[in-house]
């Protein structure tokens, strides 16, 4: 849960804000604008805030969540036809791309505990009377994983918290296997598909998963519909595809799945999770979770129900039977281009999904309705006389949930033209009430900055969106987050892990990209349950729509300065300091493993951890490791130099030279926008080829969550020492070949004769 801000740190910022928001608007920089074109920008600003519509916001998400809207699903393409409709009475050149993908329904659920006592696990979420479309039992997929495997499995049961590697090694220290056995699993701590990934690896035959109460249920607040919190019933769907190794469609890998596409067969396919998978509710886990022996979980692991959080093995038996249908179904993108007047070969891609696992209200429509709302107003814009100097096309992905399906096959099939033309992506997905949080390119992070400098925020009168952002990282972060948010001018941005339709763009094309959106006020236990519904959303989420509006106006001013920037306003100093950061904890990670070890490694040969055993208890010492030798960063160390000049020559170039003729302009974008694609490797990472971006890339084992210089760090946790060094030249090498790319921008924008 969010805190409250202190008074005075609160007073304190209000009165900074106010300060800084006394200068007009027409004397504050644009990155990419001479400064003769500021005013006329701001004005074009000006215009499309005065066409935003809260109430159109709420029309469509009412319209669009009447109904499920899953892959496959006649109300998923009646959205489709819905939206292009929308954008070619504004005025767009629309399409629907179809692809055709992997796409399983269950047509066989079971779960019971057949020892030491029996129960029958409903896995039926119950309609409440106050949500208008939780009872639309027909049309609603039942609660499962997609990409699970078919299986019918019988096994003692082992509880095993999260169900992450280091999970396992807290087990592994009490002498519990789970080789040969069913493991239930709490979500939360990684992505999903990491749960069964893991449990595979350890020797597990199948997996459950469930929402502890205490992370998203009774423990948060009120169930809903009393507040918003998951019921007892309630459970969360969603796809166990193994993300991390590649997204999309796991038939067609690195390649677009068009109709007559070659296809793997779906029982050998890589990313199919190899054990049989399920979310139950915290209603169904009780029972399971009650039945339970053995060792105590420890306190961190145990959640809010009213039982002992015991670890087994047994004597709870459980069976486990699923079958699902495993059909090809057709995912419709919808793609709205307004082609632009004088670059129309640069485009700016704007994206949001619109499937959903149900009614998706929030995850995904609060996010599209915005995006809606921009091209509407664009469209406005329009019609007075204006024209986007660069081409700007509205994406709205389908099949996002089962796995970026939609997004990444046509990334995939469109990649060539996607590197030559594509100068940004940018995304939304669910959004609500409260803090900004934006992740992206951080090429790009000067540029947001500037965005969400002028745009207000609707709950805080005379702050910007980025100083209530930065009022949160004062209170809430870090302690380094605090001081970044203390000393820095610019608020830092995140890295993109995977999650959404970015990760294609920029993981695997390498295109500067950038996932906006709000949250932190709106919470809630709906997530890919019955219950995210437009009657949840308007009650608990943003009523009033006016996060949506103001995520359209923040969107949208990313739309507008990046098509009629007179240069793409990329800055490369905040991308080489963060890189430099990077840096730093990759060898600040290998110094504290190697004091961690050898602090070990003492106390094994010591016997200190028998000395202090509860002789009445198993807890075996932890297992001996290698010793953590020196790394060679040299190479990384010299490659963040160059980095760091090039960036400031570049940045002296431009700020001696803000006005170039404009074939120098066009030439200086090129290089601009494709430079981020000098960042990836043609072998990828290991084990992954497919994620081939040496800054930012999923964890293997995090899913979601990102890992910076991933090919390093993750040799480094790994204890991949060889793999470690070679990873250290490869990363290098991408810094040092983008290094150059600025270097020949910086030669294409300074004074005198382009080199």
């Amino acid at each position: 849960m969010l805190q409250r801000y202190t008074l005075l740190l609160a007073a304190g910022l209000l009165a900074t804000a106010a300060h800084a928001q006394t200068a007009p608007l027409e004397t504050k920089p644009l990155l990419g604008f001479e400064p003769t074109h500021v005013a006329t920008e701001y004005q074009l600003e000006k215009q499309f805030d005065a066409q935003l519509k809260a109430d159109n916001l709420r029309e469509w998400m009412k319209r669009m969540a009447a109904h499920p809207h899953h892959v496959g699903s006649p109300y998923d393409k009646d959205n489709a036809d819905f939206m292009a409709g929308l954008f070619r009475s504004w005025g767009y050149e629309t399409r629907i791309d179809v692809s055709y993908v992997l796409f399983p329904t269950p047509k066989l659920r079971v779960l019971e505990l057949v020892a030491p006592t029996r129960y029958v696990a409903g896995l039926t979420e119950k309609p409440v009377a106050e949500d208008a479309t939780s009872g639309q039992t027909a049309e609603q997929l039942p609660t499962y994983n997609a990409f699970s495997r078919d299986g019918d499995v019988t096994a003692e049961l082992v509880f095993v918290n999260y169900g992450v590697p280091k999970d396992y090694e807290e087990l592994e220290r009490r002498g519990i296997d789970v080789k040969g056995k069913i493991v239930i699993a709490k979500y939360g701590g990684s992505w999903r598909g990491i749960k069964p990934k893991v449990a595979a690896e350890k020797g597990a035959i199948g997996c459950l998963i469930y929402s502890d109460p205490k992370d998203d249920g009774y423990g948060q607040g009120d169930v809903y519909p009393k507040g918003p919190f998951k019921p007892e019933t309630g459970a969360q769907r969603g796809s166990v595809l193994d993300m991390p190794t590649y997204p999309g469609d796991p038939l067609t890998p690195g390649y677009g799945s068009t109709k007559n596409a070659k296809r793997l067969d779906y029982k050998t396919a890589p990313t199919i999770t190899q054990i049989p998978c399920l979310p139950i509710s915290y209603g169904d886990a009780q029972p399971l979770l009650a039945a339970l022996a053995g060792p105590m979980a420890p306190a961190d692991w145990r959640g809010a129900l009213p039982i002992p959080y015991h670890l087994g093995p047994g004597p709870a038996k459980v069976h486990l039977q699923l079958a699902f249908n495993w059909k090809t179904e057709p995912v419709y993108n919808v793609i709205a281009t307004l082609k632009g007047s004088t670059l129309p070969d640069e485009w700016i891609m704007r994206g949001n999904h619109h499937d959903a696992w149900v009614n998706g209200a929030n995850d995904p429509l609060s996010g599209m309705v915005a995006e809606l709302e921009e091209a509407r107003a664009l469209g406005e814009l329009v019609k007075t006389g204006w024209r986007p100097k660069r081409t700007i096309m509205f994406c709205a992905w389908d099949g996002e949930e089962p796995g970026l399906l939609g997004s990444t096959e046509w990334a995939e099939t469109n990649a060539k033209a996607i590197q030559a033309h594509v100068v940004a992506y940018l995304n939304t997905d669910n959004s609500d009430r409260g803090f900004l949080g934006v992740a992206g390119s951080h090429t790009l992070e000067k540029f947001f900055n500037q965005v969400g400098r002028d745009v207000p925020d609707p709950e805080k009168a005379g702050l910007s969106i980025i100083e209530r952002r930065r009022a949160y990282d004062l209170v809430e972060g870090s302690p380094d987050v605090q001081k970044d948010a203390r000393d820095r001018p610019d608020l830092r941005i995140g890295a993109l892990g995977a999650g959404s339709d970015y990760s294609p763009y920029i993981q695997h094309l390498g295109i500067p990209s950038m996932n906006v959106g709000f949250g932190g006020e709106g919470q809630g236990g709906e997530y890919h349950t019955i219950f995210d519904s437009f009657d949840d959303f308007t009650r608990f989420k943003d009523p009033t729509f006016a996060y949506g509006v103001a995520l359209a106006q923040t969107m949208g001013r990313c739309v507008l300065r990046l098509a009629d920037a007179d240069v793409l306003p990329f800055e490369f100093q905040n991308f080489s300091n963060t890189v430099a950061k990077y840096g730093t904890e990759v060898k600040q990670l290998a110094e504290t493993m190697r004091t961690e070890t050898d602090k070990q490694t003492k106390l094994l040969a010591e016997k200190r951890y028998e000395a202090v055993a509860d002789p009445t208890k198993t807890l075996l010492p932890p297992t001996a490791k290698d010793a953590v030798p020196y790394l060679n960063f040299a190479p990384l160390d010299n490659a963040l130099v160059k980095l760091e000049q090039s960036a400031q020559a570049y940045a002296q170039a431009r700020k001696a030279n803000p006005a170039l003729p404009a074939a120098r302009q066009k030439e200086l974008d090129q290089l601009l926008y494709q430079a981020e694609q000098q960042l990836m490797s043609a072998e990828g990472l290991p084990r992954r080829p497919w994620y081939r971006h040496q800054i930012y890339a999923p964890g293997f084992y995090t899913g979601y969550g990102v890992k910076t210089l991933p090919g390093i760090r993750e040799a480094v946790e790994e204890r991949k020492w060889a793999e470690a060094d070679e990873q250290i030249k490869r990363t290098a090498a991408a810094i040092e070949r983008f290094s150059t790319q600025v270097s020949r921008a910086t030669a294409v924008a300074s004074p005198g004769p382009a080199q």
